[in-house]
């Protein structure tokens, strides 16, 4: 019994761990953030909900000030504040604000949001057993290897997430009448919005794919879709 103690608290971890995020993610969403009504956003929001066969598709705002849209376990949709200070601006247009939502619909659509939470909670249990067994090897460095491990395994999942609901806006755009240009077009310009510098660093260390890795998956569906033998741009 002794053996499987640091599995059986790993695991007792994760299930504790799971419930509070969400409880903690829900209550920081509904006190900082407010239902978006905008009269240039509405009607392309409300051609989604059209292809989607749904009355209305609700979007709040999320009052931080990071470039950013997000899925909320429960299903709701999210834009940050910061990111509709840029549509206010100019700096991206209706249309490419609705390629988020769109993006945002297919994590909720694959069950991404949800799973995410799940392993979230299951990435730290499973950090907090193999430092525990690795360490009784391996002291100190153990648990430098059990991080590795897991955020490597975490940002293999994530990668793999935004790439199907990339697909996933890129049917619905396109199903709305929309284009996936809008979504290529943010794309194009989202280094320079949220001032990553992600470029520099290996692509299997980070959490979501490159962006010409993903613009090129993109033009590959419309390729497919259409029946032409175009090449990616």
């Amino acid at each position: 019994m002794i053996k499987f103690t640091p599995i059986l608290l790993a695991i007792l971890y994760a299930v504790v761990m799971y419930r509070f995020s969400v409880w903690r993610t829900k209550r920081e969403l509904d006190a900082r953030s407010t239902e978006l009504v905008d009269p240039k956003l509405t009607p392309l929001f409300s051609r989604l909900a059209k292809a989607l066969d749904l009355e209305k598709i609700k979007v709040h705002i999320y009052e931080i000030d990071p470039v950013n849209g997000l899925a909320a376990p429960d299903g709701r949709i999210f834009i940050t504040r910061g990111f509709y200070r840029k549509f206010l601006k100019g700096e991206v247009s209706a249309e490419e604000m609705t390629s988020v939502i769109a993006h945002e619909l297919g994590h909720v659509a694959l069950g991404h949001s949800r799973r995410r939470m799940i392993d979230f909670s299951g990435q730290n249990a499973l950090r907090t057993a193999l430092a525990m067994v690795l360490s009784r090897f391996i002291p100190w460095i153990g648990v430098w290897i059990a991080n590795g491990l897991t955020s490597l395994l975490a940002a293999r999942l994530s990668r793999s997430d935004e790439y199907e609901a990339d697909e996933y806006a890129a049917a619905l755009l396109t199903k709305a009448g929309i284009g996936t240009a809008p979504q290529i077009s943010l794309f194009e310009k989202l280094e320079a919005l949220t001032q990553s510098r992600s470029g520099a660093m290996p692509a299997w260390l980070m959490s979501h794919p490159k962006t010409a890795e993903r613009i090129a998956a993109i033009q590959t569906l419309e390729n497919r879709w259409s029946g032409l033998p175009k090449e990616p741009r």
